[in-house]
């Protein structure tokens, strides 16, 4: 059996914020522990999470700055 082929969004900056998500990736302590048995649609479900969590949280800091525009 190969491995899944969706690559780990890891960068190596692991530091859980106050909700258990992933400051360097966005992904969730669930999506993380769950990754190495996930196959590719959940992979791919996963990416897709956190990528709104990131947005999320750029949006947020945006805010919080003043800088957000429009």
């Amino acid at each position: 059996m190969t491995a899944p082929g969706v690559a780990s969004p890891c960068v190596r900056n692991c530091c859980l914020d106050e909700r258990d998500v992933c400051l360097g990736c966005g992904r969730s302590l669930d999506d993380i522990r769950a990754w190495s048995e996930a196959g590719d649609a959940e992979r791919l479900n996963i990416l897709e999470r956190a990528a709104a969590r990131r947005a999320e949280r750029e949006a947020r800091y945006r805010s919080w700055q003043g800088g957000e525009t429009g």
